[in-house]
């Protein structure tokens, strides 16, 4: 992914030494066009940064938006979660490949970033240092293996500020290690993310283990290489204890989440 970034750099450098000298030379250098989405509304430029991958205007327009919206975790749950359904779609019907999601992801990633100083303000102005009383604790680990945890991130974010208690056991994290640390946290639902495609066969030993070990937590799978398809059949059918399934992005973990953690579903 960094080779495309670095690429794309060089050429925006290029044509820019090169005005630079026409200019020196008494040439005409042509006018600096306005890219013509900047004339969207703030939502739609959002979903339009995240859709493409362009990151250099996503904190102005997130602080447009924040100005828009009552709380900055509207801004998360509309918009920019709108955008990101899009890329998952895009992503999925084969019209968007892994460096651009990995492109988006990472625009997002900094419009939640410039979000959370806010986030964090609000808790506090609504008492955040009394003691909290959670919808449920959710462990979340990317794989044994993987270093990727741009989507596990996000969705930690999400369903902490829907007043779940996010556990985020970071990366490359074994089988062991996260079936320890649900039991340690007595863990609602467990998350396991993965990148890169030897984490699905990781994730299907994982759930063969957390059979064996009696751990009996709902168990969501996400991640770019990830699927229902394969979730349902390969990793589905080996989790015995309890229900597993694949969630496409942030948005809707926090849904399927929230449907696991009803009264009516326990």
């Amino acid at each position: 992914m960094d080779h495309v970034q670095r690429i794309i750099d060089y050429a925006q450098a290029e044509k820019e030494r090169l005005d630079a000298i026409k200019a020196a030379g008494g040439g005409e250098v042509a006018a600096k066009k306005v890219d013509p989405w900047r004339e969207f509304t703030v939502d739609e430029r959002l979903k339009h940064a995240l859709i493409k991958g362009i990151d250099k205007y996503i904190e102005e327009d997130t602080e447009e938006a924040r100005k828009n919206f009552p709380r900055p975790l509207h801004v998360i749950e509309g918009p920019l979660m709108a955008g990101m359904s899009i890329v998952g779609d895009y992503f999925g019907s084969g019209k968007m490949f892994l460096p651009q999601v990995i492109k988006s992801a990472r625009v997002m990633k900094k419009a939640v970033n410039y979000l959370t100083p806010f986030m964090e303000a609000e808790k506090e102005q609504n008492g955040g240092s009394k003691e909290i009383q959670y919808n449920g604790t959710v462990v979340l680990a990317t794989v044994k293996g993987d270093v990727h945890d741009i989507g596990k991130n996000i969705v930690g974010v999400v369903l902490g500020c829907n007043n779940f208690k996010i556990v985020d056991m970071g990366v490359m994290q074994s089988c062991q290690q996260i079936i320890d640390e649900c039991r340690k946290q007595n863990a609602d639902i467990v998350g396991l993310s993965g990148l890169i495609t030897p984490s699905l066969d990781e994730m299907v030993f994982n759930a063969k283990q957390f059979t064996k070990a009696g751990l009996n937590i709902p168990l969501l799978v996400g991640g770019a290489t990830t699927s229902k398809m394969h979730t349902a059949v390969k990793i589905e059918q080996n989790y015995k204890n309890n229900i597993a399934m694949h969630v496409l992005d942030a948005s809707r973990a926090v849904v399927v989440v929230q449907k696991l953690m009803s009264p009516n579903d326990k």
